[in-house]
């Protein structure tokens, strides 16, 4: 195989007739086609230099008489070592680019080519100062760090309002390790399941779910219990009764966790994102958390806060603080002192949900601005499906919940007043049914309309799931009578 420098030698001209013209071959060099020129000898020592226009640098003189290889940086000493023995072994160079210390202490990139003009002569090395083409490139790097860094972010934030709709709107169960039956459950789960709260507690906790998957919701509970670590799969909850032919997929989540002495389960049940649907939910379910009226709020165990919606903030005993959106709430500071809490109500709370899984539904006096004081209803459940055990909380105004009925009563009791003339004529079950689907159809339809059509904030307002709301609004014609549709959400 051929050496490659003395290929390229035998293929260029004899310059040994220009060896005595380099400092005039260089300097016109500089004037026409590049930015610096260098003569070097055989020892590799500077002999000349010559700068176009733009100075490369402040101390190129100061380099004649030195050896080339000094005025490169440490990690460059190489590569113009390189370029030196390829000039001398083979007449010309590839480009080689190499960086110059200088005073400022920015290194100045140049891109050099050599050739050596004869068997004797001296070497003419000419480059290209690099410092745009280096500033161009560091702008695109830092453009696209900046991309990352603005994805990451992004993704955070899809992260945190996720965490806060899940805690808004999972179901959670605690269940028995050994038994398997569910222990204690709040009404999110309930709903889900087509089943009443209280019913929910000594039962399986596969109940509810379509037969067909019931065999491996049992499997992840037994498996959760052996390994000691969390597991989640995809099931089928029916919503036609027990025979399950008309389902909806959810995601099962069993975590094990000590509560007191013994193990237990906490199951989470969410229903499952819907291919083609992931991008239209994400924007929807940021919309629920920035408008639902509950504040739903996640701390770490000894109730410090982690992240919370804006309604969070309204409810906070801090005038400077209401109002502020996602992502600038207080964090760090402890629920408590942020609600006002009397009664120090709060920490036993907490301390209930680390020791038993969940905490549902609790009259709690909040101290508020001006030194008045409101009651909310307070659940709140264990999130310990990550390395660090966190408590999701939903806290909803108790005269908040009652404004949302309370403009119904009157027309309600109108249509009752028509149904009572019908006694004596219909019998009574019938009556109670029809009543019960007049209000339910009422306070439906009244829901929607507050909310402005959006039936996240309508399912929100009547403190049901959404998917609860669908199957209703079919139940009352209110909806077509078709699959779960993408416009749901709307």
């Amino acid at each position: 195989m051929s050496n490659p420098p003395q290929a390229r030698a035998t293929n260029i001209p004899d310059l040994e007739l220009l060896s005595e013209l380099a400092p005039q071959l260089a300097q016109t060099f500089v004037s026409i086609a590049s930015d610096i020129a260098l003569v070097i000898d055989d020892s590799g020592v500077v002999r000349n230099v010559y700068t176009g226009a733009e100075p490369l640098a402040g101390s190129t003189h100061e380099w004649i008489g030195r050896p080339w290889t000094d005025t490169v940086t440490g990690e460059c000493r190489h590569k113009a070592e390189l370029l030196l023995n390829e000039a001398l072994a083979g007449g010309v160079t590839l480009r080689r680019e190499v960086n110059h210390r200088n005073q400022s202490g920015n290194d100045i990139p140049v891109a050099y080519a050599a050739v050596r003009l004869g068997r004797s002569g001296p070497v003419l090395a000419v480059g290209r100062d690099l410092r745009a083409v280096s500033a161009i490139q560091q702008r695109f790097i830092d453009a696209q760090q900046a991309m990352e860094r603005d994805y990451w972010r992004q993704r955070q934030a899809e992260s945190r309002y996720r965490m806060l709709f899940q805690v808004a709107t999972d179901g959670v169960m605690v269940v028995d390790s050994q038994t398997l039956r569910i222990v204690e459950a709040n009404s999110a789960s309930a709903r889900l399941l087509r089943r009443e709260t209280d019913a929910l507690v000594g039962q399986p906790a596969t109940i509810g779910m379509a037969p067909v998957t019931r065999a491996a919701v049992e499997e992840l509970l037994v498996t959760a219990r052996t390994t000691g670590r969390p597991g989640e799969i995809r099931a089928l909850v029916a919503t036609d009764g027990p025979t399950g032919l008309n389902a909806l997929a959810v995601d099962v989540s069993a975590t094990p966790f000590r509560a007191d002495d013994a193990m237990m389960l906490l199951v989470r049940v969410r229903v499952a994102d819907r291919p083609g649907l992931t991008s239209a939910i994400d924007q929807r379910l940021v919309d629920f958390v920035e408008h639902t009226p509950d504040a739903v709020v996640i701390t770490d165990s000894h109730g410090r806060v982690l992240m919370a919606n804006p309604a969070f903030s309204q409810l906070c005993d801090d005038p400077d603080r209401r109002g502020e959106p996602l992502g600038r709430q207080p964090y760090g500071r402890t629920i408590d002192e942020l609600l006002g809490d009397p009664k120090r109500q709060l920490p036993q709370i907490l301390t209930e949900v680390r020791r038993h899984g969940i905490a549902e539904l609790r009259q709690v006096e909040i101290g508020h601005v001006a030194g008045l004081s409101i009651q909310v209803e307070v659940s709140a459940a264990l999130l310990a499906e990550g390395d660090q055990e966190c408590i999701g909380l939903m806290v909803r105004r108790v005269d908040q919940r009652l404004a949302h009925l309370q403009p119904q009563l009157g027309q309600i009791a109108s249509a009752v007043g028509r149904l009572a003339a019908q006694v004596g004529i219909v019998p009574l079950p019938e009556l109670l049914q029809e009543t019960t689907d007049l209000a339910e159809r009422h306070l439906i339809d009244a829901a929607i309309a507050r909310a402005g059509g959006n039936r996240l904030q309508a399912a929100s307002l009547l403190g049901v799931s959404v998917e609860y709301l669908w199957l209703r609004m079919r139940h009352h014609g209110m909806a077509p009578d078709t699959a779960y549709p993408s416009s749901l959400l709307n």
